[in-house]
């Protein structure tokens, strides 16, 4: 994965785990782009979050972060950023995780 980022461990802008994350264009990527590219652009034609798209397709989160980042700047995908108050996160979402964190 050293070699997929360039050696970046952490995107060039701000990403949260929890943005969305949807492909830019309904064409498949061309072999001109990286095996991860494809699969990230493949995986957001459905809408998913950075840590869903870590998880499916067994990347560090880090390393997500930093393709998603690096793709939304080449215009591969938009990514839909959660509004924070205040830097807090949402109450609701915290709320959604913790319910879903006692179901397991």
């Amino acid at each position: 994965m050293y070699t997929v980022t360039g050696g970046r461990t952490a995107p060039r802008t701000g990403l949260a785990m929890e943005a969305l994350v949807s492909s830019a264009t309904s064409a498949q990527l061309g072999m001109s782009y990286t095996r991860e590219y494809r699969a990230i652009s493949d995986l957001c034609r459905q809408v998913r979050s950075v840590a869903e798209i870590s998880a499916l397709l067994s990347i560090p989160l880090g390393v997500a972060r930093v393709l998603v980042a690096d793709m939304e700047v080449e215009g591969l995908v938009r990514v839909y950023q959660p509004q924070l108050n205040a830097g807090l996160p949402d109450r609701s979402l915290l709320e959604r995780v913790l319910s879903g964190l006692r179901r397991l």
